[in-house]
């Protein structure tokens, strides 16, 4: 069984052993059911020598790890990294310099859409992984021994997977794709998301007229800033439906609620002002949903000629943004753009 680094002179003893290795293998562990926040409680390392299990509870100073791990020479290699990021990014305020996610290259390289590590490492290393602590509190202390080897198991097989992966792309010349895939993870405002970010994921919020839905973003501010300062998740404090009933005057802040609100908004630096507005979408007309049928056999042709599923080139959602220019749809940048320019030339 493996042992647990616990202390800051094991850690400085590891990081020593892999000192001239800048190819990690990472996984994480943390706890986010009642918090704002990921509460960080493992960082699983592995190379192509050794795997071990790093007990960021126990180690106050994890100066020397992050060191290590932002290195600009250090690649992160991870199954579905953003969340491990945003866990590691809580303690650190760093983001990595270099970063290869095996979820995504395997959605390029047309394996099932957000496939899962285990279900990835059962394909490329015939390996079943055991799924019991799923759902285990990463808190518990002590950990038990098996517990740790569940959680090693989940680097152990990641090079070897990031190996068949990088093979797969470079055969077929994809590995620039999946650069493009990547980079918006490497985005440290991902991770500190704007009032603006929050609003457009309210539910319902781009319903109300422009004074209600102006309050309502106000009221949005207010909660995430409580929402942080409390570590509770903003929807335990209020949720949407809420908000917006408060916005509109259908329920009523309480006086003390009221008077901390009226505090907020005058003290805050804050505008309140979104770069766009929070408008509903009228539904598609015929003729939109002809161009929308016309736009999908490309994608479909596209996808066809790249051994690509359809959804990785444009989900619904996306092409409806296309349509009405909004150019941050994915099909106006990058790898997508060249293709699907490409395909709507050789059709005309």
């Amino acid at each position: 069984m493996q042992t647990l680094i616990q202390t800051k002179a094991q850690l400085v003893r590891y990081l020593k052993t892999i000192n001239n290795t800048y190819r990690l293998a990472i996984d994480t562990e943390f706890k986010r059911i009642n918090t704002y926040y990921p509460e960080l409680c493992l960082v699983q390392i592995a190379t192509t020598d050794s795997a071990e299990c790093i007990d960021v509870l126990s180690i106050k100073d994890l100066e020397p790890l992050f060191e290590k791990l932002y290195h600009i020479n250090t690649e992160w290699v991870l199954h579905s990294a953003r969340q491990d990021i945003e866990a590691l990014y809580h303690l650190s305020k760093r983001i990595p310099t270099s970063l290869f996610d095996t979820q995504i290259a395997a959605s390029l390289l047309n394996y099932p859409l957000q496939i899962s590590y285990q279900a990835l490492t059962e394909i490329f290393q015939d390996v079943q992984l055991d799924k019991s602590y799923t759902r285990f509190d990463w808190t518990t202390r002590p950990l038990p021994e098996n517990v740790v080897e569940y959680a090693l198991d989940d680097v152990r097989y990641l090079l070897p997977n990031f190996e068949k992966l990088k093979n797969e792309l470079t055969i077929s010349k994809k590995i620039q794709w999946l650069d493009e895939e990547t980079r918006f993870l490497l985005d440290q405002e991902l991770y500190e998301p704007s009032i603006e970010q929050i609003c457009y994921k309210t539910k319902g919020l781009s319903q109300p007229e422009k004074k209600i839905q102006d309050q309502a973003i106000k009221l949005a501010a207010w909660r995430e800033s409580n929402a942080q300062q409390k570590n509770k998740p903003r929807k335990w404090l209020m949720s949407d439906q809420k908000l917006l009933d408060y916005a509109c005057g259908k329920s009523k802040l309480s006086t003390r609620s009221q008077k901390l609100f009226d505090d907020f908004i005058k003290e805050s630096s804050e505008t309140f002002t979104l770069s766009k507005l929070l408008t509903p979408q009228t539904p598609l007309t015929s003729s939109d949903k002809s161009k929308k049928n016309e736009l999908l056999r490309i994608i479909n042709s596209i996808a066809e000629a790249y051994n690509l599923r359809p959804e990785v080139i444009s989900t619904s959602k996306s092409l409806i943004r296309f349509m009405r220019g909004d150019l941050s749809a994915p099909l106006y940048s990058g790898w997508r753009s060249k293709l699907f320019n490409k395909e709507e030339l050789n059709a005309k």
